[in-house]
């Protein structure tokens, strides 16, 4: 009876039972109430980019980016320059080239523009919108920091844009060509993968040229400064853009890579990240993407952009399923295509014999480009193999120079 009034209705049977019960149990019935719980969360959360690898890259924005000094220009001469297309044996001008296709916005829009801008524009100076960029001549020093008429402003930074007047980015970031007799053969080479190493970096801006265009990829720290010190040194500049090769992500190119089958709002976004790592380049080029450049649906769009922004595009020639030819003709958008990559095999021997074959197309076709990436051995080759280019008859231009609308 004591038992009873002590522990009424069976109380003390319910919690004896309860000390019964495996905990092998009651642990699986945790782990079944957490994975319900993340199931519920992936069926309803939408996060297109989740998992992706990410990286924080700080943008300077008191260096590159465009402030009021950078806006109008006052006491300039008045001068009439021709087209900086000129330098480059006759190029087109984007208004030319494409009947006006990629012109600016009409007068009544610039002006709307001027007399308030938007947060998403640059209020420019009137007058220099519409004054084309002096012309650049061979020896004069290159622009370090955005020109502020081919300059827009990004969600992430700085984004290149066709001017008011129809100058392009690719115009006015150009490294003027040499002054050759044009018979003679021309040899584009291209050193990419620079601002990934801050050794390898130094070392190819210590021992190149400033006729070899360099390839900056969109990670890395300190871009600004290696941008600033290439252009110093005389160099024209690409911005190598990762995409999706066919075995990715066993294979991955970087945050942010272009894919060929992901949802189409997401590209654009990834886009201009990337084109708002650096300034001053005359176009991109692909990083891998072997898949993405098979893809015409994928292709299409991200060159579209990149005409429209007056840039170029350069195929660096390692993938033959690539459709960049054909969608850079539908597109409108200047093109070059790599012929050789000289340190596919990376020992003195195999890049000499890249290189002949190189010289060997260039005297054949008139004009060859090679690509290479910053191996400490491919860049104290072709610091050599520069030196005596000249000599055999060549001449070293810049990539800008050999863009041309795919016919």
């Amino acid at each position: 009876m004591a038992r009873d009034l002590n522990e009424p209705l069976g109380t003390a049977k319910r919690f004896s039972g309860w000390k019964r019960v495996p905990y092998g149990v009651i642990g699986l019935s945790i782990v079944a109430l957490v994975a319900m719980i993340g199931g519920v969360w992936i069926a309803l959360v939408k996060d297109p980019l989740g998992g992706e690898p990410m990286a924080v890259v700080r943008v300077d924005r008191g260096r590159t980016g465009i402030g009021p000094s950078d806006v109008g220009v006052k006491d300039m001469p008045d001068r009439t320059r021709k087209p900086a297309a000129a330098a480059h044996g006759g190029a087109e001008t984007a208004s030319e080239a494409t009947g006006g296709e990629h012109a600016a916005a009409p007068a009544g829009a610039e002006a709307k523009a001027e007399a308030g801008a938007p947060s998403g524009q640059l209020a420019l100076d009137p007058e220099d919108a519409a004054r084309r960029a002096p012309e650049v001549v061979e020896g004069q020093p290159l622009t370090t920091t955005p020109v502020a008429r081919v300059s827009d402003k990004g969600r992430y930074g700085i984004l290149p844009k066709v001017a008011a007047d129809g100058t392009r980015p690719l115009e006015v970031y150009a490294r003027p060509a040499p002054r050759r007799p044009s018979s003679q053969p021309k040899v584009v080479m291209i050193v990419g993968g620079l601002g990934l190493s801050q050794t390898a970096t130094q070392e190819a801006l210590r021992q190149l040229p400033g006729g070899i265009t360099l390839g900056f990829a969109p990670y890395g720290g300190s871009l600004d400064r290696w941008v600033a010190r290439a252009r110093q040194d005389g160099h024209e500049l690409l911005l190598q853009i990762p995409m999706e090769p066919f075995d990715y992500p066993d294979n991955d190119p970087g945050p942010h890579t272009l894919l060929a089958g992901g949802p189409v709002e997401q590209n654009p976004d990834k886009v201009q990240w990337l084109l708002s790592r650096v300034t001053n380049y005359v176009g991109v080029m692909n990083y891998m993407g072997g898949k993405y450049t098979a893809t015409e649906t994928a292709l299409e769009p991200f060159l579209k952009e990149i005409g429209t922004r007056g840039l170029m595009y350069l195929d660096d020639g390692t993938s033959s399923r690539s459709v960049a030819v054909q969608v850079s003709r539908k597109t409108r958008t200047p093109f070059a295509r790599a012929d050789v990559v000289v340190d596919q095999v990376a020992t003195d021997a195999g890049i000499d014999a890249r290189l002949a074959q190189l010289e060997q197309l260039a005297r054949t076709n008139g004009s060859a480009i090679g690509v290479a990436s910053a191996l400490p051995i491919t860049v104290k080759k072709l610091a050599e193999w520069a030196k005596s280019l000249d000599s055999r008859g060549l001449v070293l231009v810049p990539v800008s120079s050999l863009a041309r609308f795919a016919g």
